[in-house]
């Protein structure tokens, strides 16, 4: 069992705190999709590897919303790990939550694949997926939903790239981006859930 460390107990115990200072920095960034452009590249056609080796075709989620979150373990943003799940345990009928740990930021997550899990599962709880870890940040080896979810010419309106640990990027039914969310952002605050109705 991967249960947490001392820093990720301390991480989790500050995690009001870094949220609260964040919202006054770039980490509380809310982008919206105002015009209501559509992407000249289909969300349906991208696919992911989960870290259990499965992989998740994003045309089964047409209908639902998407939530997908660039994930860390050691990061005073960890604690949306609890948040997310309580999101995914509300909403998870109409709202499919794909987190993709990366080690982009500060070098926050050096666990493999079976560590995250593990981690996830025995401290916060989670049943939504997690993709297996990669890259999240614009270079030659960022994965395909983040270079989607980062160049306009793919989703039609947004270049901005994750700011940090637990940026989210929300999808409506129809595969349009909608938001973007930093880090500070909590999946459960009023604007947050606004978003997501």
């Amino acid at each position: 069992m991967k249960t947490e460390t001392l820093l990720q107990k301390i991480l989790r115990f500050l995690y009001p705190v870094v949220r609260k200072l964040g919202r006054i920095s770039k980490n509380g960034t809310i982008l919206h999709n105002e015009k209501s452009l559509e992407p000249p590249k289909s969300f349906y056609e991208l696919k992911a590897t989960l870290n259990n080796g499965q992989e998740a075709d994003f045309s089964d989620f047409k209908g639902k919303k998407v939530l997908v979150v660039n994930t860390a373990s050691n990061c005073g943003y960890t604690g949306q790990y609890a948040e997310l799940q309580s999101l995914h345990e509300k909403l998870g009928k109409k709202l499919t939550i794909l987190a993709f740990p990366a080690n982009d930021f500060a070098e926050q997550e050096k666990g493999d694949d079976k560590d995250i899990s593990q981690f996830c599962q025995v401290n916060y709880g989670v049943t939504f997926p997690l993709a297996k870890k990669g890259v999240v940040v614009k270079n030659e080896q960022q994965q395909p939903i983040f270079k989607w979810l980062t160049d306009r010419k793919e989703n039609g309106w947004n270049g901005h790239a994750p700011d940090w640990n637990f940026s989210k990027y929300l999808i409506d039914e129809q595969g349009k981006l909608t938001h973007y969310f930093g880090p500070s952002v909590s999946p459960l605050s009023n604007e947050f859930l606004k978003a997501v109705q």
